[in-house]
Order: C-alpha cells, then sequence, then structure tokens
C-alpha cells in the first residue's frame, strides 16, 4: 500500500505525502486532507525560506530574538514595530543605518534580512567592498551584468561596510550602477560608519557621492547608531571576568 501511495505521489509531485500521512490525527476526511495539505504547504514554504536564506550570502544567520535596540535612534515616520515588520520592504522603501563601528547595525541588516527570506522575499547580502571587487574582476569578461541583474531581481539589496575602504574610480562607478538599478525597484539597506559629509572621501567624486546619496536617500529611513562597540564591551566584561576569577583563585591559594 505504501508502495502505491510513494508512486501516486510521485505523480503528483507531492512526495511528502509519504513522510507526512501518518503525522495527521483522523478525525474525518475532509479534516484529515486540509490538515495534511496545511502540512505540505507549511513543509514548502520553510524549505523555500532555507534556499532563499541560503542564496542571500549572508555571513551568518542572526535573527531579531534577544536584539538590544538602545543604540539605535529612530527617525519619525519608522519604530522598531514597523521596522522589524518589514512595512518599509513592502513600500519598496530604503533604510540607511550609519553610526559607530560595532553598534550592532550589521546584525540588525541581517536580522531584518533572515525575516524576509521566512516572508519569502528574495534577498541580496554584500559588502561592499567584497562586491566592488567581484564585478572589476568579472567585467572583462562581461559577466558583471549578471551579478547586477542577480542584485536588482531581489526584493531586498543589503550593502554593507560602506565607508570602511576608500574605493577606486571603476569600483565607485560600478557601485553606482548598482545602486541606480535598484534605485525604485526594490528596497536597500545601507550600512555606513561614516556620515554622509564625509562620503566623498571613499568615492572620489562629488557629483557621483551626491547622485548616489540622492538615490539612497530617497524614499528612505535613516536609523543612526551610538554607544560602545559590542566587540568591546564583550572583551571588557570577559577582562573583568579573568581579573574576577584571577582574584578569587589567588586568594583561595592563599588560605
Amino acid at each position: 500500500m505504501v508502495t502505491r501511495l510513494r508512486e501516486y505521489a510521485r505523480t503528483l509531485r507531492m512526495s511528502e505525502v509519504v513522510d507526512l500521512y501518518q503525522e495527521v490525527e483522523f478525525q474525518d476526511r475532509l479534516q484529515y486532507v486540509t490538515d495534511l495539505l496545511l502540512l505540505m504547504i507549511e513543509g514548502r514554504k520553510n524549505r523555500r525560506a532555507q534556499r532563499l536564506i541560503r542564496k542571500a550570502g549572508f555571513p551568518n544567520t542572526n535573527t531579531l530574538q534577544g536584539y538590544d535596540f538602545s543604540p539605535v535612534t529612530f527617525p519619525s515616520g519608522l519604530d522598531q514595530g514597523s521596522l522589524t515588520d518589514l512595512m518599509f520592504l513592502e513600500k519598496q522603501e530604503n533604510v540607511l543605518m550609519v553610526g559607530a563601528v560595532g553598534t550592532g547595525k550589521t546584525r540588525l541588516a541581517i536580522s531584518l534580512g533572515v525575516k524576509a527570506c521566512l516572508a519569502g522575499k528574495t534577498v541580496k547580502f554584500h559588502r561592499a567592498t567584497d562586491l566592488c571587487n567581484t564585478l572589476l574582476e568579472l567585467y572583462p569578461a562581461g559577466k558583471a551584468g549578471k551579478v547586477n541583474r542577480d542584485i536588482s531581481s531581489a526584493d531586498l539589496f543589503i550593502l554593507d561596510e560602506v565607508g570602511y575602504v576608500p574605493f577606486s574610480k571603476a569600483a565607485a562607478e560600478m557601485l553606482f550602477s548598482v545602486i541606480s538599478n535598484s534605485y525604485e525597484n526594490q528596497s536597500i539597506i545601507t550600512i555606513s560608519n561614516l556620515e554622509f559629509g564625509r562620503w566623498n572621501e571613499i568615492f572620489g567624486d562629488e557629483r557621483l557621492t551626491a547622485a548616489l546619496i540622492d538615490r539612497l536617500v530617497h524614499h528612505a529611513h535613516i536609523l543612526t547608531f551610538s554607544g560602545v562597540s559590542y566587540r568591546l564591551r564583550q572583551a571588557l566584561s570577559r577582562t573583568e571576568h579573568d581579573d574576577e576569577t584571577f582574584l578569587k583563585d589567588t586568594t583561595l591559594a592563599q588560605t
């Protein structure tokens, strides 16, 4: 009987029925079929979400659980709830996260990206320098356009570490092309440790910098991050703990 079920399920491209049919409690025929189909739908959604997460290119898969929003200053028109509910994504609005190094910008962006994937949205994550290097390598072979199209076809593009390393003229122009193609077609989360007045230092061209900022700021919410680096705080906390342990061990050794 199971063999026939497996054959029928394969014919209908519903192979998961074989794994799920015993997990549903039978009360009546309609309830059983409905609950079985619901399990299949949920399973397919979960598998799709995991594929989207893998394809997004996240360096890790942080979630919003336990995230500390205290370093974040929200602009008018956006609060924590509307941000984490991804309302900006539905409206194709941009989010700029600007502030000191280590204050949770990248973690928050990744957490939002992961949540978007779980909701069935396509996401692309790139560090600015890595993306520029990839585009420069692929451009001579005419393959840079594919990367650009992959990014612009996503629902959400996350661009991290803008401002850490100055770009060459060619790299800056390619990054501008990526952002121009994404403009008003998707949401962009941009992460930078530099205030806008200093972006000319990394892009090197005032007109290009002004045009790039104009596209990112239009339909955008600007979040500012302040405070001490999480990594520094963790290091100091470990140091204090090690000192306390050392003092305790020393005291015990002397008694």
